[in-house]
C-alpha cells in the first residue's frame, strides 16, 4: 500500500526549531515531487515548498524561504522539513503529499499524509 507518514509535530516557542519527516513506502518515488503544506485553523491549505526526488531541486513559498529547508534521503525514501525561527504564524497541522510536478495548488497533489502538528508559543 503506498502512503505517507508525518512526523516530527510539537510544541515549540518562537524564534526555535522544528524538523519534521514524510516517509514514503509502497513504491519508489523517484519521478515525483514531494510537497509540504499545512493548514491552520480556519484557513485554507497553503503551499510550504516542494522538492523533487531525482534531483532535489527545491521550492519555497515566500513566507517560509530562509527560514525553512526541505531535503530528501532518496534511500530511506524519507523527506524532511528543517524550520527555524519559528513564528506563531507557522502554527498549523503540516502534510506532506506527492505530485508530478512542484504545484501550489493543493489540488495537484494525488497522495497525502495524515497530517502532523505544529503549535509555536510566545
Amino acid at each position: 500500500q503506498v502512503q505517507l507518514v508525518e512526523s516530527g509535530g510539537g510544541l515549540v516557542q518562537a524564534g526555535g526549531s522544528l524538523s519534521l519527516r514524510c516517509v514514503a513506502s509502497g513504491r519508489t518515488f523517484s519521478t515525483y515531487v514531494m510537497g509540504w503544506f499545512r493548514q491552520a485553523p480556519g484557513k485554507e491549505r497553503e503551499f510550504v515548498g516542494a522538492i523533487s526526488w531525482n534531483v532535489g531541486r527545491t521550492y519555497y513559498a515566500e513566507s517560509v524561504e530562509g527560514r525553512f529547508t526541505i531535503s530528501r534521503d532518496n534511500a530511506k525514501n524519507t523527506v524532511y522539513l528543517q524550520m527555524n525561527n519559528l513564528k506563531l504564524e507557522d502554527t498549523a497541522v503540516y502534510y506532506c503529499a506527492r505530485s508530478a510536478r512542484p504545484y501550489i495548488d493543493s489540488g495537484e497533489y494525488d497522495l497525502w499524509g495524515q497530517g502532523t502538528q505544529v503549535t509555536v508559543s510566545s
